[in-house]
């Protein structure tokens, strides 16, 4: 061997691989053993059918290290050019407070949480969340508001499409102020013309005849407008009232400290984005947006809602409210397929308001107006005239001639403006400019200095009403003190860096501290969304990469990166095959066939993009029923759509006749769209492409390692056969964001959550194509592993046809509830004792647990939660025979708070010992419930969902204090 040879074998450019697999290789072949294969290409050739086996990984990196990655993302981050982006249009500059950037976005024990279902071991999540809600309807003045949306475009969507649903009678016209943000504009124009919503669009002027002439069912207004015009708009909503209609305003958080908010000018509904709280730009996302509601829609509200309840002690305690609402759970019955939130974000932007309370926030934005007004001064003062006389942070100047001379000028000396038409300017200021800056545009502007002021915040629209008055708002502001605020919310919750999350189907695998490293380079976080595409080249280059990579890995021709959630990727999936059909004459095809095991986002996507949902039978092994699906698609075969399918099942199995179902529909004209939520048990064996079919979404925040944030950010991208590319998505302000031939945007933002991308492009820039093949084989191993240990103790539900699990398996536990009176909340429960999230319950089997243990954790982690479970087993059989009380056994009173087991009183007939260190190991690293079981009930038939008011607080300590 040369010594360059020798060199370079020491380099070890596979080292991340042997880092994200868990299992080392001989632990590999100790769990080979267990589950009867010799080799991991034979348990495969046992798993996957040898039919849909072949991928080309050619175009596909060879494996690089940690450090070379991040130095490689570091140098695209830094071809993108960083000017003072001044462009708005809902997206500002803004200060990440540095105690909020390390100690939350940088903080796996908020990044790497899974979604608050299991709410005893989610409770500082779920205060943060409280805390964005309260924040929400303090600012908008309404009484409800959720735990966040995808952002502000799609916000305003789901607003719309909720009073479509709630508002029945009144018709199908939408009537949408002109000075909405354009993207806004163009997110409702994809989402209204599927289901016959008919887009009007009024000038601000002449709103009010608009409506009264058209009688709409809702009406859609920005406050400020999106150039800064800052007018009444208790007028229009006085219109829309009077035709009948809801009104809904899309509104500037920051502008709400200071200017009336809608909700006391009557609004219904109010909706927005967060961003500017602390978020940065990141090209566009991940970014919170929020809805707030009146009290008499909240039960139409999309997405979730945090609500305080108490738990079985009668102690408060936090939990997802009303869920019974969320839309994806009516299926075909929805209106909207909102599964998901940006849970990090909101707890960002509700920290950011913690953080700096309500006296901060109004100095932040009464700097931010006078720096607006003394522009406005100085374009005066250069002969210019203004566009509107009110306004909060944006002035439009009208420029005339001189426009391009000005753009120029402005971009020499640093800053990114927005032109307005041909002859004006807008300028949108923001807590990040300096009066060094200042100074510079008024220059630009032709004033000799700063100083003259004019127009502004009308006295007519000044705020009258307090906000933010809950105690936690109030006194968090030294940084010790927020500190150990955001410390102590962490240490409430279980995430990956406690414990293992075994989730089926959800695929919480590692979030490795190498892929999070790029996504706060300046360089990628400091980007305006609509800045001039040759500063975004870093951007562009890796998002080219990406989705070259993400073809290669799927088979397809082309993916787009725009979906920020795999709800959204299903619904632009659908819209492809819709535009499809429609470009060939065959529109009518309207039938959207969906297996009853489905996710409900599935029923509920196909609904939302137009189609008829028509159920297909499942046989009792969980499969696809072929011959009734035959049937199906020939009864509708002329107006079929499509076919929604998962693959493996959700039933965590590999269909052997997966390629004869997308036969069946190719047939008869169909497309076979295929939900790509399993596909960590594809990427290096299988591809969507090869089994046959035509579109398939992908979860970035499951199989390409974003972190799921607690409920939050994803990246849903799908990707498509040649013959759909031309009908991907794209966008209205950024030509490069999909093909000319689109139908449109499903998100605000051009490339959606662009900030994120660097996660999944180091993951398999670090793996490559023998490291995510790899991968898929362990974590087959992993869940076959787990299978074969447990099979003794729990029945496994469903299996292929040789007896092998895919990267997931079903515990049955549906015997426990009629021999000892167990459900499977008691087992998921009791799993908190033991320091464990459980897996996902009651889906999509009622009464069963789907574990997917994923390939990075460890055997030795492995081992521990098999052991929790045989000895969860253990007690449940103890019930079963009368050695431990029905009623009150360890499994009923899960989980125990350190109160409860260090407490005077001890009543029950275990010991405190069984009930908080019921194995040996769980003694050394003891994570204590801060809560007992939440009473789910209670908080849905007494609904709080806000902070108390300082004054409440005041009260409950005074009491205290007498007592």
């Amino acid at each position: 061997m040369s010594t360059l040879d020798e060199l370079r074998a020491l380099e070890d450019q596979g080292e991340f691989i042997r880092r994200h697999i868990g299992p080392t290789e001989a632990e590999i072949q100790q769990m080979l053993t267990v589950v009867g294969c010799t080799s991991l290409e034979q348990m495969v050739g046992r798993t996957v059918p040898a039919g849909i086996r072949g991928v080309d990984f050619s175009a596909l990196p060879a494996p690089m290290n940690e450090a070379a990655a991040i130095a490689e993302l570091r140098a695209l981050s830094e071809r993108n050019i960083r000017k003072r982006s001044l462009i708005g249009m809902g997206y500002h500059g803004t200060h990440t407070p540095p105690v909020i950037l390390r100690n939350i976005l940088e903080n796996p024990g908020w990044y790497t949480a899974y979604t608050p279902y299991q709410a005893e071991i989610a409770q500082g999540r779920l205060e943060a969340l409280v805390n964005f809600q309260t924040m929400i309807c303090d600012l908008t003045g309404l009484p409800v508001a959720g735990a966040s949306l995808l952002d502000e475009g799609t916000a305003a969507a789901e607003a719309v499409t909720l009073a479509h649903s709630t508002h029945k009678g009144k018709g199908d016209v939408l009537v949408v102020a002109e000075d909405c943000h354009p993207q806004t504009i163009a997110v409702l124009r994809v989402r209204a013309e599927p289901v016959g919503i008919k887009l009007v669009l009024a000038a601000p002027a002449k709103l009010a005849e608009v409506i009264a002439a058209q009688k709409p069912f809702a009406v859609v207004t920005q406050y400020p407008g999106t150039t800064g015009a800052l007018r009444d708009i208790a007028p229009e909503i006085q219109a829309a009232h009077a035709a009948g209609a809801l009104a809904i305003v899309a509104a500037d958080l920051l502008a709400l400290t200071l200017v009336t908010p809608p909700g006391e000018m009557g609004a219904d509904i109010v909706v927005g984005s967060s961003q500017r709280f602390g978020v940065p730009l990141g090209y566009g996302g991940p970014h919170a947006g929020f809805i707030a509601v009146k009290e008499a829609l909240k039960r139409s509200l999309p997405g979730r809602l945090v609500g305080v309840s108490v738990d079985a002690a009668g102690a408060p305690a936090m939990r997802l409210a009303l869920q019974t609402r969320e839309q994806h759970i009516r299926r075909e019955k929805a209106t909207s397929n909102i599964c998901t939130a940006q849970v990090l974000l909101a707890v960002m932007a509700s920290m950011y308001a913690v953080w700096h309370g309500p006296e901060g926030l109004k100095r932040i934005a009464r700097r931010v107006a006078l720096q607006a007004r003394m522009l406005a001064g100085a374009a005066r003062e250069g002969g210019f005239t203004l566009r509107h006389d009110s306004f909060f942070d944006t002035i439009v100047v009208e420029t005339g001639a001189r426009t391009d001379a000005l753009m120029e000028a402005a971009l020499t000396a640093g800053f990114n403006l927005r032109r307005v038409g041909d002859n004006a300017i807008a300028i949108s200021l923001d807590e990040t400019v300096t009066r060094a800056e200042l100074a510079t545009l008024a220059k630009l502007l032709g004033a000799a200095e700063l100083g003259a002021t004019a127009g502004g915040i009308p006295d007519g629209l000044n705020r009258a009403s307090a906000f933010l008055t809950a105690e936690v708002f109030n006194t968090h502001h030294a940084e010790h003190a927020m500190l150990r605020y955001m410390k102590r919310l962490e240490d409430k919750d279980v995430a990956l860096n406690r414990s293992m999350i075994p989730l089926g189907s959800c695929t919480m695998k590692l979030n490795a501290t190498a892929e999070m490293i790029p996504v706060t380079f300046p360089g990628f976080a400091d980007i305006h969304p609509f800045a001039p595409v040759d500063q975004a080249r870093g951007y562009l280059a890796m998002i080219r990469q990406l989705e070259a990579w993400l073809c290669g890995v799927t088979g397809f021709a082309a993916v787009s990166l725009q979906p920020n959630a795999g709800s959204q990727g299903e619904y632009a999936g659908l819209l492809a095959i819709r535009a499809y059909h429609q470009a060939r004459g065959e529109g009518h095809r309207n039938i959207c066939l969906i297996p009853s095991s489905a996710h409900g986002t599935n029923p509920a996507s196909a609904v939302m993009a137009g189609m008829k949902v028509v159920v297909t039978a499942c046989d009792r092994d969980g499969n696809v029923d072929v011959d009734d699906l035959r049937a199906k698609a020939a009864q509708h075969g002329p107006n079929l759509a499509a076919l929604m399918v998962t693959y493996p099942s959700t039933h965590g199995v590999y269909e052997e006749q997966i390629r004869e179902i997308c036969a069946v529909i190719h047939d008869q004209g169909g497309q076979v769209y295929m939900d790509g939520a399993n596909m960590n048990a594809q990427v290096g064996l299988t591809s969507p492409a090869a089994i046959g079919a035509d579109v398939c979404h992908l979860n970035l925040h499951k199989t390409f390692c974003i972190p799921h944030g607690g409920g939050g950010p994803g990246v849903g991208p799908i990707g498509v056969a040649a013959h759909l590319a031309p009908h991907l998505p794209n966008h209205p302000l950024v030509a490069e964001a999909g093909p000319a031939t689109g139908f449109g945007p499903v998100s605000a933002a051009p490339f959606g959550s662009a900030a994120i991308l660097p996660i999944s492009y180091a993951y398999i820039r670090m793996m490559g194509g023998e490291g995510l093949t790899r991968a898929t084989e362990v974590a087959i191993l992993n869940a076959n592993y787990m299978a074969a240990r447990l099979r003794d103790h729990f029945p496994i539900l469903y299996r292929g046809g040789q007896g092998m699990v895919a990267h997931e398996c079903i515990l049955d536990c549906r015997g426990f509830q009629q021999g000892g009176g167990v459900m499977v909340e008691d087992i998921a429960k009791r799993l908190q004792d033991y320091g464990f999230h459980a897996p996902t319950m009651s889906w999509p089997v009622s009464g069963t647990l789907m574990v997917e243990p994923t390939e990075s954790e460890t055997k030795a982690e492995l081992d521990r939660f098999i052991e929790a479970m045989i000895s969860i087993r253990a007690e449940i059989r103890a019930v079963e025979q009368g050695r431990m009380d029905r009623a009150d056994n360890p499994l009923k009173n899960a989980p125990h708070t350190a109160a409860e087991v260090t407490g005077t009183s001890w009543t029950h007939p275990y010991s405190r010992e069984q009930a908080a260190f019921p194995l040996p190991w769980v003694r050394a690293a003891k994570y204590w419930p801060p809560v007992k079981r939440v009473d789910n009930v209670y908080g849905d038939r007494n609904l709080v969902c806000t902070c108390a008011p300082l004054e409440e607080y005041a009260a409950t300590v005074t009491l205290q204090a007498a007592e």
